[in-house]
């Protein structure tokens, strides 16, 4: 289980179940929440591909908390080159998913990280890049 205080999540948004493993360039989290019925994310039944990057932004907001001590409060300022190669995550023969979180860059404003989503097997579901900024102080 995350600890509650290294995501800017609770209760049922907090989607990710383990780290896997992380260093300074990254994380891998496993992910069986997509298979939960009482998934605040479903739709209709459902739970949509484009739902993983939730648990991808996720990951690197993990990543973040335990490079830096904390929870960074930051928000998703840009995601690019998103790609899916599937429709649905609801499928229990994806197995337990890796979410994977890359750091790419980082500056005073913000990160960037690279994102993959995988099934069990290594199958690629979801990928994109996202730029998270951090609120100007004030």
């Amino acid at each position: 289980m995350i600890p509650a205080d290294l995501l800017p999540h609770d209760g049922a948004m907090v989607m990710l179940d383990r780290v896997l493993s992380w260093d300074l360039e990254g994380a891998i989290c496993a992910v069986v929440s997509h298979l939960d019925p009482r998934n605040p994310l479903r739709r209709e039944g459902t739970l949509p591909a484009i739902c993983g990057m939730e648990f991808l932004l996720q990951a690197a907001a993990l990543h973040g908390a335990l490079r830096g001590g904390g929870a960074p409060r930051g928000y998703v300022a840009v995601l690019r080159d998103v790609a899916w190669m599937v429709n649905d995550l609801d499928d229990a023969a994806l197995g337990e998913l890796r979410a994977g979180a890359r750091l790419v860059s980082e500056e005073s404003g913000g990160v960037i990280y690279d994102l993959e989503l995988h099934a069990e097997d290594g199958r690629a579901l979801l990928r994109g890049r996202a730029v998270i900024a951090w609120p100007k102080a004030a």
